[in-house]
């Protein structure tokens, strides 16, 4: 499918939208605006690519609402090579915007349907991640630690290893609540054992899951 002028025009009308619910970062805002996220969508929801909600992709997961992945994003303060853990690839679209702001990016997803298929579509895109099968709940260790950890999915508490993955000065963003809504943490690791955390909204994401599924 291409990418047309309608698409671009669609894009930039979702980047005001954003900006105006309160999206600051003008690169975060540069990225939305040139991901094309109709390529990341199931064939029956093309139609609402640029509409800022969320949409289905099977196994149980959506992509996620534009506005919320760039409240995220934003949260994290990306530069330039800033190694970013991902927690749950979904369609790969958080994982896209991640990459146009020049994060390295290690990518883990438990849904293997999914994780064929974002890293099938990203690569297509020209994206290379690191892609990794597996339990997100245990991050990625041997590659670690990361400069910057994002948790896609609704967690119950914040996962004591993806904590132990964080560099010194490294930053966590996690929803953190039951099944129905999570408070948005940001999470600042400042010394060995002294984390600080703060609290930025209320958020409904799918429910981050432990183990594998085929």
């Amino acid at each position: 499918m291409n990418d047309t002028y309608r698409h671009k025009g669609l894009r930039k009308q979702l980047v005001e939208t954003i900006r105006l619910k309160g999206i600051r970062d003008e690169r975060v805002l540069e990225a939305i605006g040139k991901i094309p996220r109709h390529l990341f969508m199931d064939s029956g929801f093309i139609a609402f690519s640029y509409k800022d909600q969320a949409f289905p992709i099977g196994e149980g997961q959506t992509i996620s609402q534009p506005y919320t992945v760039a409240f995220q994003t934003q949260l994290l303060e990306i530069t330039p090579h800033t190694r970013v853990l991902e927690i749950g690839t979904g369609s790969g679209y958080q994982t896209a915007v991640l990459l146009e702001l020049g994060a390295s990016v290690f990518t883990i997803e438990r849904q293997r349907k999914l994780f064929l298929k974002a890293q099938e579509n990203l690569h297509m895109l020209g994206y290379k991640p690191q892609f990794f099968y597996g339990d997100g709940y245990q991050g990625k260790p041997s590659y670690g630690p990361f400069d910057r950890i994002l948790v896609t999915a609704g967690a119950e508490d914040v996962p004591a290893a993806l904590k132990g993955q964080l560099k010194v000065g490294g930053i966590m963003v996690i929803p953190v609540g039951d099944r129905n809504s999570q408070k948005m943490i940001r999470i600042v690791r400042k010394a060995k054992t002294d984390f600080e955390q703060s609290e930025h909204g209320t958020f409904a994401f799918v429910p981050l899951l432990k183990g594998l599924e085929d």
